[in-house]
């Protein structure tokens, strides 16, 4: 079982360049728009499995940074679907937040059809994904089981 928590100040420490962490969290931490929450097994909140940056908008959450720790990346990642749980929490957070579930996200070119196939998220032109309600409700229903 896992658990999606706000990233507290005392994490920042952990998350790392030498840690094997490739994206500034200490920067999406600071920003005032923006909410970082970490993955962890439950009761075992101080190693991290995953982090994400969200921004509340207002008829959506958009989801700013998503990325595994180095030990869920790669061909011996310890745990499968670290992005695919912290993406059903946005989502998650959105019908919390009365958004019906709509996220938004840029992808990079190279995965947008990955995230089609597996997020069912729409691809909206450019760069810009966006997972609907239906699709919503399907991650939500994979990744929380209550």
């Amino acid at each position: 079982m896992t658990e999606v928590l706000l990233l507290s100040k005392s994490d920042l420490k952990l998350i790392t360049k030498k840690n094997g962490w490739l994206f500034n969290w200490k920067e999406e931490f600071s920003a005032a728009e923006k909410e970082v929450y970490k993955l962890t097994i439950l009761h075992n909140e101080h190693i991290i499995q995953g982090l994400s940056s969200i921004s509340v908008k207002s008829d959506h959450v958009f989801l700013n940074l998503i990325e595994s720790a180095s030990f869920n990346r790669g061909e011996n990642k310890l745990y499968e679907g670290v992005p695919g749980n912290l993406v059903a929490f946005a989502c998650r957070l959105s019908f919390q937040r009365g958004f019906d579930g709509y996220v938004a996200f840029h992808a990079k070119t190279q995965l947008i059809k990955h995230y089609e196939k597996t997020l069912k998220a729409i691809h909206h032109g450019n760069q810009l994904m966006v997972i609907d309600t239906n699709a919503a409700t399907e991650l939500v229903k994979k990744y929380f089981k209550s």
